[in-house]
């Protein structure tokens, strides 16, 4: 490129729902595919440092089934105290990302599903008959809303340890900026109906519209259909929730 020619515009759009701060895989995996990345946040990341919360944390660890929902969740608990798998404790994740992080911070033994989300999840046989027993759940509030209730419906007693939070933040300038400007193809990377709900409320009407024009591509038929709902017209469905699954399935428009 020659000195003062502008900068090539991308060919299309990944627009990223992933927290303040996370887009960086998402937005290498889009640039090696010709793309940009618009990177929409609804929240930033905050662990939980308090008495109560470590507490919970011990309380959860000590059962005899420990579950973590996210790669987050193991790190926030890991800088609140050191991870030990006790003789006979069985470790779930939800998916691969999560179940890595637990084996990094030396986990040895850890159940995760092929399918990675909740329903993946609930369909592992170790969680199948839960009667009279207590698991630990290590997550953050909000999200994951079908896995405490049907844990519970199985007969177990959850012993719940959010440890961090996401914090609201209102959609950059930098991104409603881009929606309102969007001429290229754009697909939204879908991982999350919380965000995706969180984010819609927040945007003004014009830039949620041309959001909507987005194509989806959903980590599950859960999310496909929450799109959906919310008028997303062209949905398609990834074989999971990480970035190489959702731009594998976005392809190139």
């Amino acid at each position: 490129m020659h000195a003062g020619t502008p900068p090539r515009r991308p060919g299309w759009y990944v627009i990223s729902l992933r927290p303040r701060g996370e887009h960086a895989a998402l937005r290498r995996g889009a640039a090696r595919r010709g793309g940009g990345l618009i990177a929409l946040s609804p929240w930033r990341l905050q662990v939980r440092d308090d008495d109560r919360t470590r507490a919970a944390l011990r309380a959860a660890l000590a059962a005899p089934r420990v579950l973590f929902t996210s790669p987050t969740a193991v790190r926030a608990a890991q800088a609140l105290q050191p991870l030990r798998r006790r003789a006979g404790q069985r470790w779930f994740a939800v998916g691969a990302g999560s179940a890595a992080a637990l084996h990094r911070a030396g986990i040895d033994a850890v159940q995760a599903p092929a399918r990675m989300d909740s329903e993946g999840l609930l369909a592992l046989p170790d969680l199948a008959d839960l009667r009279d027993s207590t698991l630990g759940f290590v997550s953050a509030p909000g999200g994951r809303g079908l896995l405490v209730p049907t844990l519970q419906a199985r007969g177990a007693r959850v012993l719940r340890a959010d440890v961090y939070d996401r914090v609201p933040v209102p959609p950059s300038p930098r991104a409603v900026a881009q929606l309102r400007a969007l001429v290229a193809p754009a697909t939204l990377a879908l991982s999350s109906g919380e965000a995706l709900q969180v984010v819609l409320a927040a945007l003004p009407t014009d830039a949620a519209a041309a959001l909507r024009q987005a194509r989806v591509v959903a980590a599950s038929q859960r999310l496909a259909a929450l799109a959906r709902e919310h008028g997303f017209g062209e949905v398609v469905i990834a074989s999971g929730p990480r970035p190489r699954d959702l731009l594998a399935a976005a392809g190139r428009p």
